[in-house]
C-alpha cells in the first residue's frame, strides 16, 4: 500500500470568479493555507462542477457573474439538499440580496474589497485544512 494513500487529502474548495485576476488571487491565497482549489468563471461552470461526483468541501463565489449568479447558485443547491458551506463575495451586496443569502444559508458574505486574511479565517472556521491527529 502507498503510505501517502493513507494521508488525509486537503479539503476541496471550488472557486467561481468571473475576473480572472481575483479568481486567481483567491485560488492562490486557499491554496496557500492548505485546501485543494478548482477555478471556474461563471456560475454556470460552478453549477456544473458542484455536480461533479467529488463534490467540493466549500464553495467561494462571487455574487454577480455571466450565467447563474452565486446566489442562484446557492439556491440551487440547498433545493438540492447540498449543505456544503457557501462563501459569497461582491462588490455589490445590497440589503435585499444580504437578506437572500441568510434565508438561503450562506456561510458568510465578504464585501470587496476584503482582506485575505479574512477569507482564509473563515474558510478555516467552515473547514479546517489542518490534519486532525489520530
Amino acid at each position: 500500500m502507498n503510505p501517502l494513500s493513507l494521508l488525509p487529502s486537503a479539503p476541496r474548495v471550488l472557486v467561481a470568479e468571473d475576473q480572472p485576476a481575483m479568481r486567481a488571487l483567491l485560488a492562490r491565497t486557499l491554496r496557500g493555507a492548505g485546501y485543494e482549489v478548482t477555478e471556474v468563471g461563471d456560475g454556470d461552470a460552478l453549477w456544473r462542477e458542484v455536480g461533479r461526483e467529488d463534490e467540493p468541501d466549500l464553495v467561494v463565489s462571487d455574487i454577480h457573474m455571466p450565467g447563474l449568479s452565486g446566489l442562484e447558485v446557492l439556491a440551487r443547491l440547498r433545493e438540492s439538499d447540498w449543505m456544503m458551506p457557501v462563501i459569497l463575495i461582491s462588490a455589490f451586496a445590497d440589503i435585499a440580496t444580504l437578506l437572500d443569502a441568510n434565508r438561503l444559508g450562506v456561510s458568510r458574505v465578504l464585501t470587496k474589497p476584503f482582506e485575505m486574511s479574512d477569507l482564509v479565517r473563515t474558510a478555516k472556521r467552515l473547514v479546517d485544512p489542518a490534519p486532525t491527529p489520530d
